[in-house]
């Protein structure tokens, strides 16, 4: 039966080493930030993920107690990979995109990172 374990804990070894590759390849090679979104919250995340089960199976399996560190990893992990995509959509929309680029909000006046007046319509309260 440990076999078994062993066997099951290098598969999840070898995954997700591959997804970690692909995604730290994905972040080097693609061009521009949109298409860079995949690669830390997807790839990566799932990489890490195979890692942290590894662990759990072996500390379960192998040394005989339950581990509930990784548990705590993977949720933090999981929570804050969506931020990161969030963040770099929002750079890229904020730098690369004008208020007359982006299509249409609906109901809403601008999009989230244009809702902030432009200098030039902000009086300046400073001059006396």
């Amino acid at each position: 039966m440990q076999m078994f374990f062993e066997i099951l804990i290098a598969f999840f070894l070898i995954v997700s080493g591959i997804f970690g590759f692909v995604g730290s390849f994905g972040m080097i090679k693609l061009k521009d930030p949109m298409s860079r979104l995949h690669a830390p919250t997807k790839a990566t995340t799932l990489g890490v993920g195979g890692v942290l089960l590894a662990s759990i199976l072996h500390s379960f399996a192998i040394e005989g107690h339950l581990s509930l560190h990784e548990l705590l990893i993977t949720l933090f992990l999981f929570l804050t990979a969506p931020v990161t995509a969030l963040f770099i959509a929002k750079w890229h929309i904020h730098r690369h995109e004008s208020p007359e680029t982006l299509p249409p909000t609906g109901e809403d006046d601008s999009w989230a990172t244009h809702a902030v007046e432009q200098e030039e319509d902000v009086p300046d309260h400073t001059a006396t």
